[in-house]
């Protein structure tokens, strides 16, 4: 809730009774992670639905390098569960179906302990190029652990043997483990200063969420862990430096009006239609539309067949049916609510990445393969319009590290 320029709290459904709740707040400090389940394939939790960038979006604040998605080279087909790195550090190996270790072809002196966007583009290539495997869950490459032998694995690897057990049934002591790159991270998010100040008086960002930016366009692992403890905790004081200066804010006007207006958008809009399309058809067609438009390999085209495709789901979605029309747990309400998000943060993706005519850690464009520092060394920042959403540019601050080509 935003009066004056300023934040006053926030709104939220009491889910048990579906009751329309108002928090008000000297200021807000959002941590609601990242927005993987906007794509097909996601190590993310299904809470992971993008509603804090949405939030802040929403309100005037723009969301920062969004076009900037890390992806993770080994994730179960089915799941969407990441097999950890340890498994590759501990030597295993990637091989195509012809039983090949194909990363000889790309990374020849690092091969399984690349970074994690090459080796996703590498599995990618030789998927597109008919050397995966093809399964129930789609195309997927092998990670073989066999070689390792049973104390290795039993020793060091003990929870990825559990994973492949529980939810594969393969043992990988003596069969391969089917993997397949998935989106993981995203770099991008409500951009903040060091402090976690979003720029609109009393909010405050923290976590994926958030866009510091500490990780510029591709994270280091273990750089989220940074982002919760450091900027978590600035974020947290700088938030309590600002509330102890402000005086409480008050259930009036315009306040009052603006929860009313969303208990209406709720209450009369979203669930009131009798007739459309479900919201998991809507769902699903912007999963498989990400992941194919908007996914590890980009150019001109795909990228705007992303734009178009998010576009009119989101005309969809505004007719779409909540079969489920009590107030009491409706978990599809929810549903509804989470890909309202989704949708609106899905459409800065594809955007923010087609005015990024380059390619830069973790957003590749076939089209534009080389680095360009003259006019792109800029973090984009989406704002959210009546329309599409308007993307312009901030300067990076350079410090001590100037950039550099990556070579390996």
């Amino acid at each position: 809730m935003v009066d004056d320029g300023r934040v006053e709290g926030v709104t939220a459904i009491e889910v048990r009774t579906g009751e329309l709740v108002t928090i008000l707040g000297k200021a807000v400090i959002i941590a609601t992670g990242g927005c993987g389940r906007i794509f097909q394939f996601t190590t993310n939790g299904w809470i992971k639905t993008g509603d804090g960038m949405a939030l802040a979006y929403r309100a005037g604040v723009p969301l920062k390098d969004m076009e900037m998605v890390q992806y993770h080279p080994t994730l179960l087909p089915n799941t969407g569960i990441l097999i950890t790195e340890a498994a590759r550090g501990e030597g295993g190996h990637l091989l195509n179906k012809d039983g090949e270790r194909f990363l000889k072809r790309y990374v020849p002196n690092k091969m399984e302990l690349g970074p994690r966007d090459i080796l996703s583009r590498a599995e990618m290539s030789e998927i597109n190029a008919g050397r995966g495997f093809e399964g129930p869950y789609g195309s997927y490459v092998n990670l073989d652990l066999t070689h390792l032998g049973k104390i290795t694995i039993e020793d060091k690897l003990p929870f990825v043997k559990e994973l492949a057990e529980k939810y594969l049934g393969i043992d990988p002591e003596h069969e391969p483990i089917p993997v397949r790159p998935g989106q993981h991270y995203m770099m991008g998010g409500v951009h903040t200063d060091m402090h976690g100040f979003t720029g609109m008086p009393g909010l405050y960002a923290a976590g994926e969420v958030a866009c510091v930016s500490m990780n510029g366009a591709n994270r280091l692992g273990s750089n989220s862990l940074t982002e919760c403890l450091v900027f978590g905790a600035a974020a947290g004081r700088a938030a309590a430096r600002y509330a102890v200066k402000m005086e409480s804010p008050s259930f009036g006007n315009p306040v009052q009006g603006e929860v009313m207006m969303e208990e209406k958008r709720i209450f009369d809009q979203i669930l009131k239609h009798e007739q459309g399309e479900r919201i998991s058809s809507v769902r699903t067609e912007m999963q498989n539309g990400m992941e194919k438009h908007v996914g590890i390999y980009r150019d001109e085209n795909s990228l705007k067949e992303g734009c178009r495709i998010i576009g009119d789901l989101k005309t969809r979605l505004s007719n779409a049916i909540v079969e489920d029309k009590d107030h009491v747990y409706n978990t599809e309400l929810v549903a509804a609510l989470e890909l309202d998000f989704m949708l609106d943060v899905a459409e800065t993706i594809p955007y923010s990445a087609i005015q990024r005519r380059e390619s830069r850690g973790a957003h590749y464009r076939t089209d534009y393969t080389k680095r360009d520092d003259a006019n792109f060394l800029t973090h984009s920042m989406a704002h959210k319009t009546p329309g599409p959403p308007r993307i312009d540019y901030s300067p990076v601050t350079i410090t001590r590290w100037k950039p550099e080509e990556r070579v390996y």
